[in-house]
């Protein structure tokens, strides 16, 4: 029954609005919800965790009998009033937001990690985007999802008896997943054509609904294309470069279009990654087309409300792609655009590049966008360097990249048992996903409820794995003694351990295992053992990855050790739930800085899991003592093989000294006081601190509300403000080398040194820049810049600028700048020169 109207549905009356929670993703993997899913069909929902899929499984004579089921219908209209609560109730935004400027925020990514349900993801930046609709919905935010809908999707992944990954991609049925064909306004399914190369293609439109946000997915299977064009959405990053080029020229592009289409008219753009920056040159024309402007003052205009959330902390990581490629792509484009393709192949270049220079997608969404930041704030502090080409001889620490701290939708996190804890300790129902602002209560709770709810997570996760390895040992051949004994595996009172991420070098996923025997002899002592489950894919091409995944898997098989360490295969959103949920300590081992945020440490806080991570990503903002354990000096080592085997010494040692004991000393209760005070700790202070809602929020107060603004601003009376930059642009660019600096006077006045210079503008007005003073921060302080004043004109282009020294600080210490200035612009982003007094 995909996609039917509600006079064809085969639902009873008493079941009426079933199918508005299957399509829910929001709501379908609520606790509540669950139930009902598992009500219909135990086995199904099981395997797949699509709603959807359990709903078109159901016989009409099994709607008959759960109609007649009183319990049933109940557990219905329940999660059909939280619901509706859900939808209409006034929520943050509502209540504390609604006089801003900010209409709609489209948010552009390349995955989405909603559920299982809908599988168009391959990790982290996939189950970000995710969660960032889930709170933006939870919190009222007016925004829309933009990303491709996959045939194939990212790889499932299967493990041989020898711990080999192999790579499958099951077809994905749009008829089971919980999504609907998009319709135009006359209520035809909606296509959009988009022009390649000698031959248009068409794209199909969907429509995910996720609690009061929306997500629109494109896909190229439609049968008017060819077979080879039907294939580009197959697969999740495709590693054919034309094909990716081709992907991100449709999630851009086409995505734009597919919005415009809608009548969304978003005064947002938020590109989460490089992947879709092909959406800047789709909404300038828009731009063009709509006041009749040149692409450059179309760009001006369209950059205001762009925001760009890069997620890479190293420049290889970034797409490229050959100019040939992007000339023969976007030919047709450059009438529409009214630009030559130099002109476009430019704004993904460095200063300077020559022709064959390749075109960097991060370059061209930061020259798109009015804002950048990074996902942590020591990712924003790397991110700098990264893009300091494109500011020549800026300062580092002035290079526009901001922070916005990654955050998990803990409500899509939370384990069942920890819902009531959360409730006691005074926040609303988690099922409604509010904004989790507790800090004080919780450490006022009992430690008893606490450690239950630890026991309870650990006993389901244990279940959980226990079912799981028997499949995987059957799947992969095991023997018939391994496939009894999977079922046994792990002990409901010890210490356990989860590690599960991406295994590439970087994250050095075999840190643990750096010294087996001296792991082993943790994992098998008498009085105060500890157990290991283990997942993680490594990409196709990834070869050390793969090694690495069977020597954890060659570790969890050794006869001495196999009853208490597990590898799982095929780690999703559901195997990656059940591990958050259940695990007492959470490690994570990446070389710093090159893990960008990591948020899988974020989904443990909820449910009572502690962090034992390197300082690296969010944990070095969040780490404190009294709430985890962190490795390393907080340093940037590279990839030494001796600072590696130094910390896997300090990891083992953490565990011997602090963390095992901390587990196994226990008061007359049986209780760890300690731990149970860590937990406190970590759940009141962290939970909130690194949710999804608080992401969003920030999102919403540091740059939707504010480029929604200064978008309906510069977009005012036919773009006249875009005119005014345009204008400024060309007088900097044709004259900024008149600029001259005399020789620096200081002079005495009174208790105080007056700095004093002659600055000659030549054509440039004087307005259209700022004087200042510079002098680098002292000691981890940020550099200190001094505005000077204009005092007396020498000439027509000439004028003596002043300002006072501070009397901490040597004169010169002190250089003379000049640097573009303009009322609403962002500076160096949207002028990079800079001119230093030598």
């Amino acid at each position: 029954m995909p996609n039917r109207g509600p006079d064809e549905s085969r639902l009873p009356r008493a079941l009426a609005g079933l199918e508005e929670l299957a399509l829910d993703l929001r709501w379908s993997s609520a606790h509540r919800a669950v139930r009902i899913w598992k009500r219909i069909d135990p086995d199904l929902w099981a395997a797949s965790r699509n709603p959807w899929a359990v709903l078109n499984s159901c016989s009409d004579l099994e709607f008959e009998r759960l109609a007649n089921d009183a319990e049933f219908v109940a557990l219905v209209r329940d999660s059909l009033a939280d619901r509706q609560r859900l939808l209409n109730d006034p929520m943050w935004f509502q209540n504390e937001r609604a006089e801003t400027s900010l209409r709609l925020a489209a948010y552009f990514s390349m995955e989405f990690g909603l559920s299982e349900g809908l599988p168009i993801y391959s990790g982290g930046l996939g189950v970000l985007a995710g969660d960032l609709l889930k709170a933006s919905s939870d919190l009222g935010v007016p925004i829309a999802g933009v990303g491709l809908l996959y045939q194939e999707g990212y790889f499932r992944q299967a493990l041989d008896a020898a711990g080999m990954q192999h790579e499958l991609y099951p077809a994905n049925d749009p008829s089971d997943m919980p999504i609907e064909r998009a319709r135009d306004l006359a209520g035809g399914l909606l296509r959009i054509p988009l022009e390649f190369p000698g031959r248009t293609v068409y794209l199909r439109a969907w429509i995910a609904r996720i609690g009061r946000v929306s997500l629109y997915l494109l896909d190229s299977n439609d049968p008017a294309n060819s077979a080879l064009d039907r294939g580009i959405t197959a697969q999740l990053y495709n590693g054919d470069p034309e094909v990716r080029w081709e992907q991100e020229y449709i999630l851009g592009v086409g995505g734009w279009r597919l919005i415009r289409t809608l009548h969304l008219d978003p005064d947002v753009l938020h590109l989460n990654e490089g992947h879709a920056a092909l959406a800047v040159f789709e909404r300038a024309r828009g731009i063009i087309e709509e006041h009749g402007v040149p692409f450059s003052v179309a760009l001006n205009v369209a950059r205001a409300g762009t925001i760009f959330t890069t997620h890479t902390p190293v420049a290889a990581a970034f797409d490229r792609y050959d100019p040939a490629l992007v000339t023969r792509y976007l030919g047709r484009y450059l009438s529409d655009l009214r630009v030559g393709i130099d002109e476009l192949l430019a704004l993904g270049r460095e200063p300077g590049a020559s022709s064959g220079d390749a075109f960097n997608m991060a370059y061209l969404a930061i020259r798109g966008s009015g804002y950048i930041n990074g996902v942590s704030r020591l990712h924003g502090e790397v991110s700098r360097p990264l893009f300091s080409a494109l500011f020549p001889r800026w300062p580092s620490s002035e290079i526009p990249v901001g922070h916005v701290t990654n955050g998990a939708h803990l409500p899509s996190w939370d384990s069942p048992a920890a819902g009531p804890l959360w409730t006691e300790a005074g926040k609303d129902d988690p099922s409604r996903g509010l904004l989790m602002n507790l800090v004080a209560p919780l450490p006022g709770i009992e430690r008893a409820p606490v450690w239950e709810m630890r026991a309870a997570n650990r006993a389901h996760l244990i279940g959980n794995v226990r079912e799981r390895l028997t499949r995987q040992a059957s799947a992969a051949g095991a023997a018939p003694d391994r496939i009894d004994q999977a079922g046994r595996v792990l002990d409901d009172e010890v210490l356990t351990l989860g590690f599960a991420r991406r295994f590439t070098e970087y994250k050095r996923p075999t840190l643990l295992l750096a010294d087996k025997e001296r792991l082993v002899r943790l994992i098998l002592d008498s009085t105060r053992p500890i157990q290991i489950v283990v997942a993680g894919k490594a990409h196709p091409r990834d070869e050390p990855g793969k090694a690495m995944i069977r020597e954890w898997f060659a570790f969890a098989e050794r006869p001495d050790v196999n009853h208490r360490v597990v590898f799982l295969s095929d780690y999703d959103l559901d195997v990656a739930a059940e591990l958050v949920q259940g695990v007492d300590v959470w490690l994570n081992t990446p070389r710093r800085p090159w893990e960008a945020s990591g948020t899988s440490g974020m989904k443990v806080l909820v449910n009572g899991g502690l962090n034992l991570s390197v300082l690296d990503g969010w944990w070095a903002e969040a780490y404190r003592p009294e709430v985890g354990w962190a490795l390393g000096d907080g340093l940037e080592h590279g990839a030494d093989p001796v600072w590696d085997a130094h910390e896997a010494q300090a990891l083992y040692e953490l565990l011997e000294k602090e963390v095992i004991p901390s587990f196994y000393a226990r008061d007359e209760a049986n209780r760890p006081v300690a731990w149970i005070e860590k937990i406190r700790a970590s759940m009141a202070t962290l939970s909130p601190e690194f949710s999804a809602s608080r992401m969003v929020r920030d999102y919403v107060d540091a740059y939707y509300v504010p480029a929604a603004r200064e978008f309906r601003q510069r977009s005012a009376e036919r773009c006249r403000a875009g005119w005014e930059l345009d204008r400024w642009h060309a007088l900097l660019d044709k004259h900024w080398s008149d600029i001259a600096f005399g020789a620096p006077q200081i002079q005495n006045a009174g208790d105080e040194l007056e700095y004093r210079i002659v600055v000659s503008f030549g054509a440039i007005e004087s307005s259209a820049v700022r004087v200042e003073l510079y002098a680098a921060g002292r000691d981890g302080r940020p550099p200190e810049i001094i505005p000077m004043r204009r005092a007396a004109p020498v000439d027509r282009v000439a004028f003596v600028y002043t300002a006072r020294l501070p009397a901490n600080r040597a004169p010169d210490d002190f250089t003379p700048r000049v640097v573009p200035q303009h009322e609403g612009a962002s500076i160096p982003l949207e002028a990079n020169q800079i001119l230093w007094q030598r």
